[in-house]
């Protein structure tokens, strides 16, 4: 008996069937939870057992450090530092001496791990402010891609050319994009998405990052952001 797609709920039969998350999937069914990037067995995360494309898996929130009895002498330790030097300073400033409490090993790590908790309250305070939790963006592929993008913006900017232009293949005298070929219709789902149909010509194309492209389509002249695996190239 032919099983039925965690998707659609339809009957999915061997020809169209993909095996995954312990469930049954028709091949178009198989696609991102929130981009609908169609995916593969190669670049499909699961979570939850739903599929992800690399860009939108969902990420853990951090986790703040608590004010543990632990935390609390050591940032009354960091008060008493302060003091310390305000005092020192301001006893310097009058040309006097001051005594001060000697820089040991062990106010050494207190002031390390006072340190250690600012940033990261730091960043948590940051991310609150964006209305999101606070992500460590050490493993963010979105920061990651965020991160390059921003520098081809910044040489771009220096350079006097459009973003977008920087990353194209380079012959002599010009700067020429790779041509595609749309395979798939796609409908965009963010603003610097753009929608194209099934044979439209995607022009001036670059590669963002693993999964994502940007192109002019040439049947509506409008460019932007697309998925890589709905599109082919032609040279």
């Amino acid at each position: 008996m032919n099983p039925q797609c965690a998707r659609c709920g339809k009957i999915v039969y061997p020809t169209e069937k993909v095996n995954c998350l312990d469930k049954y999937w028709h091949k178009g069914c198989f696609h991102c939870e929130v981009c609908k990037m169609t995916l593969n067995m190669n670049n499909y995360k699961g979570y939850d057992k739903t599929p992800y494309c690399n860009s939108h898996y969902p990420k853990q929130s951090f986790t703040t450090v608590a004010d543990t009895p632990e935390n609390l002498r050591l940032k009354q330790q960091s008060e008493l530092q302060s003091q310390v030097k305000y005092k020192k300073d301001f006893e310097e400033s009058k040309g006097r001496g001051f005594s001060i409490v000697t820089d040991t090993p062990e106010l050494q790590r207190l002031r390390k791990t006072q340190e250690q908790i600012s940033n990261v309250r730091y960043h948590e305070d940051f991310e609150k402010t964006r209305g999101k939790g606070f992500t460590s963006v050490v493993d963010d592929p979105n920061f990651e891609r965020v991160r390059r993008n921003t520098q081809v913006s910044s040489d771009a900017a220096y350079k006097g050319v459009h973003p977008h232009v920087v990353e194209m293949d380079r012959r002599p005298g010009i700067i020429v994009g790779r041509t595609y070929r749309a395979i798939y219709d796609y409908a965009a789902q963010d603003h610097d998405e753009v929608s194209f149909r099934d044979g439209d010509i995607i022009m001036n194309v670059q590669s963002i990052d693993q999964g994502w492209m940007y192109g002019t389509v040439q049947r509506t002249g409008k460019s932007g952001m697309l998925p890589a695996n709905y599109i082919e190239t032609l040279n």
